[in-house]
């Protein structure tokens, strides 16, 4: 089987349509609420990570390498939300069904981009708790500010060039079984099947892309947590037990809120309807950003204890005035 179709040495031309049409949901009534809802959860994902950000910002004793990922994972779910969305209320809410080609392959792009990074953040949460619990006296200097934005590096590099591949073997397809995606947006799997020519590249991306985004991130992380196990079952106080693990309940919270949905939906998601499958996956998709920061307000010390600094010095500077 010939790959590329020989593309890469030849002039072969591609069938690229002008447009895709979105499909969404088929003949559920009153759909529309559904979005009215997606729009709300939308603002509210937006207001909660834009004030984790903006607490770690103006904080500076949350300049730590733990917040440095905070930080990055609120600005993922923020573009996360972002890049899927406010398009895909416009297409539906307002009818424009109609997609570019062009912008169909950058909404997939964007679209996946941050949907992996939320897992490889959790990747360097995990990270962080790891090295505190196991290295409580040297964590320091096993963890700083420049190792952690080092490895938020290495991890959007590598999550960059990933989707630049699927997006480059989407493009070397010919388009022209169909133009209709069915799905709720660009996605990958509904498009490429939609090619005439050869899509095996594609197919096997396809199946490489649960590993990308879920298996290999949810692997690292549960393999960290035997370790802090191990390590916690060594230490003779219950009480100290209970004390470490308590500094990991909010990480494991949001480990659980985006790798448990998401797993039990790829795994049953070919079986599914389409109309089942559309509304899990939307879901798996916009919960982890609403309720992240959420729970980081709510879970932890240092961002609760922050937010009281922050609004006590909003008020004596309003009381001045």
């Amino acid at each position: 089987m010939d790959l590329f179709n020989s593309a890469l040495g030849r002039n072969i031309s591609f069938i690229r349509p002008a447009y895709f049409i979105i499909r969404g949901f088929i003949g559920l009534p009153y759909i529309k609420y559904y979005y009215i809802f997606l729009f709300f959860v939308y603002i509210v994902s937006v207001l909660g990570n834009t004030a984790v950000m903006a607490v770690i910002y103006l904080d500076h004793k949350l300049r730590t390498p733990k917040y440095v990922a905070v930080f990055n994972l609120a600005l993922s779910d923020l573009l996360g939300s972002t890049s899927l969305l406010p398009k895909v209320l416009d297409i539906f809410l307002f009818n424009h069904y109609y997609i570019s080609y062009n912008d169909c392959m950058a909404f997939l792009f964007f679209c996946f981009t941050f949907l992996a990074m939320q897992a490889f953040n959790l990747v360097a949460l995990s990270y962080d708790r790891l090295m505190a619990i196991m290295f409580p006296l040297h964590y320091q200097t096993k963890v700083t500010n420049r190792k952690m934005l080092s490895f938020i590096a290495i991890f959007w590099m590598f999550v960059v060039i990933s989707f630049l591949i699927v997006v480059g073997l989407l493009s070397r397809l010919s388009f022209c079984r169909s133009v209709v995606i069915n799905s709720y947006f660009c996605d990958h799997a509904p498009l490429f099947v939609l090619a005439c020519n050869d899509n095996f590249p594609s197919i096997v991306t396809g199946f490489l892309l649960p590993s990308l985004i879920l298996w290999f991130p949810f692997a690292i992380i549960l393999s960290s947590y035997l370790c802090i196990g191990y390590t916690l079952s060594k230490v003779a106080s219950v009480q100290e037990r209970l004390k470490a693990f308590k500094t990991c309940t909010a990480h494991l919270s949001l480990v659980g809120i985006y790798f448990i949905p998401s797993i039990l939906i790829f795994g049953v998601a070919v079986k599914m309807p389409q109309n089942a499958r559309i509304i899990s996956l939307s879901l798996a998709s916009i919960f982890p950003p609403i309720l992240n920061p959420i729970i980081y307000v709510l879970q932890t010390h240092e961002i609760k204890v922050s937010i009281k600094k922050i609004f006590k010095r909003w008020k004596s500077n309003n009381m001045v005035n």
